[in-house]
Parts: structure tokens; C-alpha cells; sequence
């Protein structure tokens, strides 16, 4: 983790740091330009921040991943994917997840307390993106983007590597009505010390690897939104507050 509070803060990934053509980072909540209570990189346009201040933060990140477009999708907790290039980056619509093979077009994920994953397929040289809340899962979003991801360029899942942002721990990922909500194969991962909180790392982890995704080759943060106020924005704890982006680029 590299962070500062006057100047960007971002997380990298030890799974791609022998890719040197993928720069993959999930940015903190600082050194951007936003006000309380959105202070200071929020990226959303969707929260009520000045819109200039988000521009000016999208324009900081983009610029630090030396990317010359950076592509956000309006996020709706489904399970709609979408290609982007060169054609139709400035018009991506509804999606939670992006994924292209074109070089110098960063994908964003915007989230606080959601997971945002990034897929990168290191023989194809294709990368994607994936915003994956609690909605996200029992959708199954993951397996949906390895299945697209196959169908679209031929990759196999165990070729791909999968990391995971900071997101809720276990402690704080608590949902009252989950006999209502939640598949019953996520009910073994309730926390046996807090009932109705789940470990939606493991249900991530669970759904990659039946998808075809090795274990040994998916990174997930071991850092809460929640439990980290200094470093991150939170939904669940501070409403209204901004939101991270979670962004990668093809160099």
C-alpha cells in the first residue's frame, strides 16, 4: 500500500506485478479535490459531489495510470457486461462490468464497501472489470464475466488471474433477512461469532473457483471499508460518503 494524505493513496496487487503492461491499482480516499462529505477522491458523478471535483479526481487517476481514456459504466448492482474500444467508450451505459483487449483504455469500478474485482488474462492480453455487491453475487457476476471472457476471445478460467478490492469484512457484512435474500449456498459462510454476518471474500472466492479460477491465482485485500475510516469510504458507515475507484489500463 502506498498513501499519503495530502497526495493519491492506492492499493497495488502482488498477483500482477510481474505484468508490467497491466497497471492495475485501487485508489484511497485521498488527495483528490472533493469536499466534506465526500472528502477528497470521490469518483462518483451519482452521490451529489460537484461535478467538477469529480472530473478533476477522474482526470488525477487517469493521468496516474498513464492511460489516455478512463471508462466508467453506470452501476446498477446487476449483472450486465459490456466491451469497450475505442468506438463506444463515450457512450457505455448501464453495466457492472467492463472488459477490453485494447491498449491505454483505463476500465473503473466505483465502490464503497462492494467488491471490485479485476480479471486479466496475461497470454490474450485482455483485462476486465467487475463491481460485484452482495446483488452482484447472488447474481453470480463473477462466473458470468469468466463465461463472457471464454465465449469472447477463448480464454480458459484457469488462465485467468483475479484480484479483489478492499471491501465489508466479516464483522461488518450483516444481513438480517439472508434466509430471504442469500442462496442457501452462501449460508455456510455466516460468522459463527456474529450471526447474520457474512464472509463475502470466501463467497467470492467460492464462486470463482467453480467458475474454473484457481485459488492460488485470485487476490483478495485483507483490508475492511468499514473498519479503515482513514483510508476508505464506506456506505454502510458514513452515508452520504464518496466512492473509490478501482481502475486498471492496458499499456
Amino acid at each position: 500500500m502506498k498513501t499519503d494524505k495530502e497526495k493519491l493513496g492506492w492499493i497495488e496487487y502482488d498477483l500482477f506485478e510481474k505484468f508490467p503492461q497491466l497497471n492495475c491499482k485501487t485508489y484511497l480516499r485521498h488527495g483528490g479535490f472533493s469536499k466534506e462529505p465526500f472528502a477528497t477522491l470521490n469518483v462518483s458523478d451519482e452521490i451529489g459531489d460537484h461535478p467538477d471535483s469529480v472530473k478533476a479526481n477522474r482526470e488525477l487517476i487517469k493521468k496516474d495510470l498513464q492511460a489516455g481514456y478512463l471508462v466508467f459504466a453506470k452501476q446498477r448492482h446487476g449483472d450486465n457486461l459490456i466491451e469497450v474500444t475505442k468506438d463506444n467508450l463515450n457512450s457505455i451505459g448501464e453495466a457492472d462490468g467492463l472488459y477490453t483487449k485494447e491498449k491505454n483504455l483505463a476500465l473503473a469500478i466505483t465502490h464503497a464497501d462492494c467488491q471490485a474485482a479485476v480479471f486479466y488474462a496475461p497470454k490474450q492480453n485482455v483485462l476486465a472489470v467487475v463491481h460485484a455487491g452482495w446483488k452482484g453475487l447472488i447474481l453470480n457476476i463473477y462466473q458470468k464475466m469468466v463465461q463472457t471472457l471464454k465465449d469472447k476471445y477463448q480464454i480458459e478460467p484457469g488462465e485467468l488471474l483475479v484480484s479483489i478490492s478492499p471491501s465489508l469484512c466479516p464483522k461488518h457484512a450483516e444481513f438480517k433477512n439472508y434466509k430471504e435474500e442469500f442462496p442457501e449456498e452462501f449460508w455456510p459462510f455466516q460468522n459463527q461469532e456474529k450471526p447474520k454476518h457474512f464472509n463475502l471474500w470466501k463467497v467470492a472466492i467460492m464462486q470463482l473457483t467453480k467458475a474454473g479460477v484457481k485459488e492460488d491465482q485470485i487476490e483478495v485485500a485483507q483490508s475492511c471499508t468499514f473498519c479503515e475510516e482513514q483510508d476508505f469510504y464506506s456506505h454502510r458507515r458514513s452515508k452520504p460518503t464518496g466512492r473509490h475507484a478501482t481502475a486498471a489500463v492496458l499499456l
